[in-house]
């Protein structure tokens, strides 16, 4: 079963996914102020490609902004299509 766990620092901070134990993938932010973070980077480990590891990060990010009360800016490219393609997501950006 996938997993997503959140590590959240002072000015960064990290999703990281993982299938059985195994690191499936990492998906970091920056913070830009009090009620913003800034989706920077999305990697997904080779064996996972496919399965929805990016995008599941993608809406565990989603929950995070929204019980935060934060907005998402999206610079990383898979971020960013992840949301075009979700528009039940959009209402954090």
């Amino acid at each position: 079963m996938l997993e997503v766990k959140q590590i959240n620092r002072e000015t960064k901070g990290e999703f990281i996914a993982t299938f059985e134990g195994n690191k499936a993938g990492v998906m970091t932010y920056s913070w830009a102020g009090a009620d913003k973070i800034i989706i920077d980077h999305t990697e997904v480990e080779p064996a996972y490609n496919g399965k929805g590891v990016g995008k599941e990060m993608v809406y565990k990010a989603v929950e995070f902004a929204r019980e935060n009360n934060l907005k998402i800016i999206p610079l990383c490219p898979f971020a960013t299509a992840t949301f075009k393609k979700n528009e039940e997501i959009r209402d954090v950006l």
